[in-house]
């Protein structure tokens, strides 16, 4: 079996674009190789910037450590707490304080809110119903919902209230479903 000219000729060409297929591949994965290590090595030196920034942050804030406590003891005179300077409690330091003089003036007062619920019968301890500052209408707590037998359904209510009061999105709807909540109701009470 003969082989032609032009037979051979092609052969040689293919064996050449193989070859340099597989130099294009071999290259392509040493550049890849390159870049891993490139990237690698910019990350250390990113991690090396912060390790010494961090440590630059540290030194100078010694330093000014050592500056302020020099200012405190030659400027102002302070000087660093001794252990007799410490208190053991409230008793010993209620013990420093002085009685207070004949023209000494009054103590300040923290201001208190009367407890008495208005035309309240007494029966929450004299605490003032919370309300809701976008409605104003009274808020349940949880321990009073829990303590009550249809605690779920007084939860789902409030919840979906909370969810009317709060949502912005379409309040022209949330209110039809409202209306239609009562609509409901009055067709059920009518039969």
């Amino acid at each position: 079996m003969m082989v032609t000219h032009s037979r051979m000729r092609s052969l040689g060409w293919a064996a050449i674009l193989v070859m340099c297929i597989g130099l294009f591949v071999l290259l392509s994965l040493r550049v890849h190789a390159v870049k891993s290590e490139v990237l690698l090595a910019e990350r250390q030196i990113i991690q090396l910037e912060r390790e010494t920034r961090r440590l630059e942050t540290e030194f100078q804030a010694r330093a000014n450590q050592r500056q302020l406590a020099e200012w405190n003891r030659v400027e102002f005179g302070y000087e660093a707490p001794r252990a007799d300077q410490y208190l053991e409690g409230e008793r010993q330091l209620a013990s420093l304080g002085q009685p207070r003089g004949p023209d000494a003036p009054a103590p300040i007062r923290v201001a208190r809110a009367d407890n008495a619920v208005e035309g309240g019968d007494g029966a929450d301890d004299g605490a003032r119903a919370m309300v809701s500052p976008v409605t104003g209408r009274p808020v349940t707590l949880a321990s009073a919902a829990a303590a009550s037998a249809d605690a779920p359904t007084r939860f789902a209510e409030a919840f979906g209230e909370f969810l009317l009061d709060a949502s912005p999105i379409r309040p022209a709807r949330a209110q039809g479903v409202v209306e239609m909540g009562e609509l409901r109701e009055s067709r059920g009470s009518a039969q």
